[in-house]
């Protein structure tokens, strides 16, 4: 039913226990893990080179009537990923890990925490994913081909119902060694790697929002001009780099990490909290050693009804963000959200209509959107609303185009919205 691995194999790991990773030391004990899952001695095998599941995996599989047809490679896994995000992936990724090692190792893409080591742990982390359909696409993962925490999180969604969930049993030991495959990291990994200046950091945001505030010694490398600036890269491959945006749902940094492993490059991660997470945590930023401007009484400025804000292009946040959620949006407005149809599906401001600014020229783009409407562009955290609004207006077609500077969170009945600081 399930790949075999050799008697020698057997004899050599029948004394070890757990999950861990080739280079995961043995950890002190945790009371939300089973103890036959702790971490064993790593020395005793080398877990990124398992191609199978070990006989304690399988036997939990048979006893569970997990059949082999749950079973995915990397290919579906790389597929659901889609661009990266949590809204943009095109089924729910879960890891089964214990949350203290989702939080300081390397991960997949898109993934959400929901561990498997026992049904407290679960529990607790149920109310992420309480209102996902019970036939929505599900792809867990957990530390290898030696772990229990996938197989049990499998368990733990068909006893809640869930009808469509798949085992990705290679999970992260497996996926970071391909070559295509780039790793996500948490905010404690990127402050351990900054602090020991042990990685190149990428900022994929466009270049007004660089110049306001990133993280010190961030690289300006925004994806839509990234064939220009890829000569700033590091000449060695192997040099670690980590890429990010405005957020979790910021697709950007997973554009760019996706073009440096075309390049070559070996250890390329995603840093998906971006900027916000990095700020929540009062890490340094650029930003923080610019004295605060005086603030000075400025006249409100309107076009046709709508408030402008205060950078050039942009509607005012938060009076754009009050008629938004009181349905009192003056009539002759469009809200126009230009990231891609997958996203726009998983969430949207009230009243959206999808046009993805994307490739398209600025001619072409224009020839989409509403005739005789102040049309504002909206994406998921600012970056791309900006790109579609400066597109039309390098062009001088702007007109009466304005964009949404904000993060917006978006579900199928409310949204959460924070608007941006205005660049200045």
């Amino acid at each position: 039913m399930y790949k075999k691995i050799g008697l020698a194999l057997i004899a050599a790991t029948f004394l070890m226990t757990g999950c861990a990773t080739a280079t995961q030391a043995p950890v002190k004990t945790d009371p939300t893990v089973k103890a036959e899952d702790m971490p064993f001695d790593a020395s005793k095998i080398n877990i990124a080179s398992l191609t199978a599941p070990l006989p304690r995996v399988v036997k939990y599989l048979e006893e569970k009537n997990i059949p082999s047809s749950m079973l995915v490679e990397y290919p579906q896994v790389r597929e659901a990923i889609g661009n990266g995000t949590k809204q943009g992936a095109k089924a729910l990724l879960l890891d089964a890990r214990p949350t203290k090692s989702y939080l300081v190792m390397p991960g997949i893409p898109a993934s959400l925490n929901v561990p498997g080591t026992a049904q407290d742990a679960f529990d607790s982390a149920y109310p992420q994913i309480e209102k996902v359909a019970k036939d929505a696409p599900i792809i867990v993962h957990g530390g290898g081909y030696q772990c229990l925490y996938g197989p049990r999180l499998v368990t733990f969604l068909q006893a809640k119902g869930f009808t469509n969930v798949k085992l990705y049993l290679g999970s992260t030991p497996e996926y970071i060694q391909k070559p295509d495959a780039y790793k996500d990291i948490t905010v404690y990994m990127a402050r351990g790697m900054f602090t020991k200046n042990e990685a190149v950091f990428l900022d994929a945001r466009p270049y007004a929002m660089f110049m306001k505030e990133t993280i010190p010694g961030a690289q300006y490398m925004n994806d839509t001009e990234f064939e220009k600036l890829k000569g700033r890269l590091p000449v060695d491959l192997k040099t670690p780099i980590v890429a990010f945006c405005g957020g979790y749902e910021c697709a950007k940094s997973h554009n760019v990490a996706k073009e440096l492993k075309k390049l070559g490059y070996k250890n390329v991660s995603t840093f998906s909290g971006g900027l916000p997470a990095w700020k929540e945590l009062k890490l340094p930023t650029t930003g923080g050693a610019q004295a605060e401007a005086p603030k000075v009484a400025v006249a409100d400025k309107f076009l046709d009804g709508v408030k402008l804000g205060l950078d050039e292009g942009t509607v005012d946040g938060e009076w754009y963000k009050a008629a938004i959620l009181s349905g009192k949006l003056p009539a002759n407005v469009a809200v126009v959200d230009v990231r891609t149809p997958s996203e726009y599906k998983s969430g949207h401001l009230p009243g959206a209509i999808n046009i993805e600014a994307g490739e398209l020229s600025a001619d072409a783009f224009l020839a989409k959107l509403p005739k005789d409407k102040i049309v504002v562009f909206s994406c998921a955290t600012g970056g791309r609303a900006m790109e579609a609004w400066m597109k039309l207006n390098k062009a001088k077609l702007a007109g009466k185009a304005l964009f949404f500077d904000a993060n917006l969170k978006c579900g199928a009945d409310k949204c959460d919205i924070k608007v941006n600081e205005p660049l200045g």
